[in-house]
């Protein structure tokens, strides 16, 4: 019995927050914007309503609102909002007003909130574990196939650009071309030559995901399921491919024992006296053992020479 999988899928839950998460981000920067240029509107009340011409922004005695300590925490807030680290194993997209920009290396970039916005991309090799699939093969036989998949990202830009999610169309993908290629070989195929199958799956998802900059490095097939009608039918194939093997190998010996046999005759009756010390040699492995019953048989040509003596009488 095979366990009942979960109802919440934990990998697509991870996907989805790390989907939302430069949503988050976003406001969040724009929170702390709104809040920073709150805090500087007394300032400028007061430079306004100050007509005297010797009013000095910058003199703290005329902003008491302000301190030295609140500009200092400004500023890192705001260093920390206009700076975005893209880490060694990514790739950054900036987008200029909606618009594609460049594409960033790893290291500390500088983006500008509202204007910009940066997306990355991991460029690490991800493996994906294609679920089960009910597929018939060329010969009409029902299986469930799994596989996992190998690939990265070789291009981040239009990995973001071209496709909207690029992992759940490549799983969606590689589960589409895997039952078209089982489809198309019979069981035995499937069962015997998993590597040519494999590469046959790899190369036409590479082909159909090099539009969107992505690069197959390898498909495996995991498992191959079969109900137990199918495995039942399996095994007395194959026994009875075992029965016909010891029918052959039997009947191989016979005819080797035969032939050796007329060989060993051919001997005895060409040398005289062979086959009395053959009979003499078989009484004294008889008599060894005296729970053996032994049996006296005449040869055919004594019988025939009594035949004769009798005739002549």
């Amino acid at each position: 019995m095979q366990p009942k999988k979960p109802e919440i899928d934990p990998e697509a839950k991870m996907r989805e927050l790390g989907a939302n998460a430069p949503k988050a981000k976003k406001w969040i920067r724009n929170i702390i914007l709104l809040i920073i240029f709150l805090n500087f509107i007394p300032a400028i009340s007061a430079f306004f309503a100050d007509n005297s011409s010797e009013f000095n922004f910058f003199q703290m005695n005329s902003l008491p609102n302000f301190s030295w300590i609140f500009w200092l925490i400004a500023a890192i807030i705001l260093l920390i909002i206009f700076i975005r680290q893209v880490n060694q194993f990514e790739r950054g997209i900036l987008f200029t007003l909606g618009k594609y920009s460049k594409t960033l290396n790893p290291g500390w970039r500088f983006v500008i909130p509202v204007f910009q916005s940066l997306t990355k991309v991991d460029i690490r090799v991800k493996a994906v574990d294609v679920p089960d699939q009910e597929a018939m093969t060329k010969d009409n036989v029902s299986v469930r196939i799994n596989a996992v998949i190998y690939y990265k990202v070789k291009d981040a830009a239009r990995s973001i650009i071209e496709v909207e999610d690029f992992r759940n169309a490549t799983a969606q993908l590689a589960q589409t071309t895997m039952r078209n290629v089982v489809g198309e070989v019979p069981l035995d195929d499937l069962l015997g030559k998993r590597d040519a199958v494999s590469k046959k799956i790899k190369s036409i998802v590479d082909e159909a995901t090099d539009p969107w900059g992505i690069d197959v490095s390898n498909v495996e097939l995991k498992d191959i399921g079969l109900n137990d009608e199918m495995k039942r039918v399996m095994g007395k194939e194959a026994e009875a491919e075992r029965e016909k093997r010891a029918v052959i190998i039997k009947a191989e010996g016979e005819i080797a024992a035969a032939a050796n046999m007329s060989k060993a005759a051919n001997m005895l009756s060409g040398a005289p006296g062979a086959l009395h010390l053959r009979t003499l040699q078989s009484i004294n492995d008889l008599s060894s053992d005296q729970s053996n019953t032994t049996v006296w048989m005449l040869p055919v040509e004594a019988l025939r020479a009594l035949e004769k003596l009798g005739a002549k009488k």
